[in-house]
């Protein structure tokens, strides 16, 4: 039965966890990026999907096998873009900044992965016509301003960097090629949204198993993300065993080897975090180049700390299935909500970091106005559910009358 508020609550809880997963990384060390993300994802697109889906879901692999097989490749095929959306995000970091690479990255995903599946399906012209489907477009139109406000925020922060603080926090800063890259990295990760949408059939069915075993619908679309998880497990798979081919990384897994110079990768260069050894490593290595301490890398830690993120990982989207259970026929405002969350939290969590220590009054009030229009947007999107939600009721008493 839908519930709008309580969607809205477990979006938010999926958003902060998308926002917090990184931070169990952070106490990784002597693992090249490449290493501890594909360990991570073992966690997050395979074992914490499958386990928990197999766990809730009753008869879960005779439920996907009995999905028509097209469904089940395009729900596959669009996890495997949206694995090239992931992957490219950190590219866009690497030429806008984290800041204002987040913003646009996360703007054009929300507002691809909310138009176009209603779009698609028939639905935005028939939206219009009612006050509950003009005040969630209106949700959606605050959320992308919000986002743009925390862009403009970044931007600030970073002009009010030094020279030396540029170079460190933004070497290759290129705004033409920047766009670019966040443009296909926005577009890409949306496809996370389209498979939700090619996987409904999957969906209900997993609805009716539920149902006849005394299960709850909540879970019902933990099998759809199964699937779409399966496709953005291939991507990434693929392009961190190159890497470690690459950059001679593959030893990392089992301490092979107790030291190891290995270049820095597209990504890893851009994912490596604050962590006083990462700066060190920063200071003195070569170009293009990172040398690891001697000695072996605490394997028992690394491994534990890299399940915690990537499990952490995956719960945004197990809140996000919840979510969007919840959120009824107006379903597709489950992804503006999710995006907005993520940006809030992370807001936060920069704040709570002092990211924005030394920063202008002016910036400071931009990241606050747009943390205020962000939780304004999902406010806007709850009302306009909770108005689809009398709508709904109202239409039984006509038809009795």
């Amino acid at each position: 039965m839908p519930n709008p508020l309580l969607g809205v609550f477990y979006h938010w809880l999926g958003g902060l966890a998308s926002a917090s997963f990184y931070l169990f990384y952070r106490p990784v060390k002597q693992w090249s990026w490449e290493t501890y993300w594909l360990v991570g994802g073992f966690f997050s697109w395979i074992i914490a999907p499958m386990g928990l889906a197999w766990l809730l879901v009753p008869n879960l692999w005779s439920t996907i096998q009995a999905t028509d097989t097209h469904v089940l490749m395009w729900v596959y095929f669009f996890g495997v873009l949206w694995g090239f959306g992931g992957l490219t995000y950190g590219l866009t970091m690497r030429y806008l900044g984290l800041a204002l690479g987040m913003a646009v990255v996360l703007g054009f995903c929300a507002a691809f992965g909310t138009l176009v599946p209603p779009l698609l399906n028939g639905q935005l012209a028939l939206m219009i016509q009612k006050p509950s489907g003009l005040c969630i477009l209106a949700g959606v139109a605050t959320c992308l301003v919000g986002i743009g406000i925390s862009g403009m925020a970044g931007t600030s922060k970073e002009k009010e960097l030094s020279d030396e603080e540029k170079t460190a926090a933004i070497k290759e800063f290129n705004f033409g090629k920047g766009m670019l890259v966040a443009t296909f990295s926005g577009v890409m990760s949306a496809c996370f949204s389209y498979g939700l949408q090619a996987g409904k059939p999957l969906g209900v069915l997993a609805k009716a198993s539920l149902l006849t075993n005394g299960g709850s619908d909540l879970w019902q679309n933990l099998p759809i993300l199964v699937v779409i998880l399966w496709g953005g497990f291939t991507t990434n798979f693929v392009w961190c065993v190159l890497l470690n081919l690459k950059n001679r990384t593959g030893h990392e897994y089992l301490n092979l080897r107790r030291t190891a110079v290995g270049e820095v990768s597209m990504a890893e260069g851009m994912m490596l975090s604050s962590a006083p050894e990462e700066e060190s490593l920063r200071a003195t290595a070569k170009p293009g180049a990172v040398e690891r301490p001697a000695g072996p890398a605490p394997l028992l830690p690394n491994y534990i700390f890299s399940a915690l993120a990537g499990t952490c990982w995956y719960m945004q989207f197990f809140f996000y299935s919840m979510g969007q259970t919840k959120m009824g026929k107006y379903d597709f405002s489950s992804w503006t909500l999710h995006m907005a969350s993520i940006i809030i939290f992370g807001t936060l969590w920069g704040i709570w970091f002092k990211e924005w220590k030394g920063t202008s009054k002016r910036t400071h009030s931009l990241v606050w106005l747009g943390l205020f229009v962000l939780v304004s947007s999902t406010v806007v999107v709850g009302w306009g559910n909770y108005i689809a939600a009398q709508e709904a009721k109202a239409v039984p008493a006509v038809t009795a009358h």
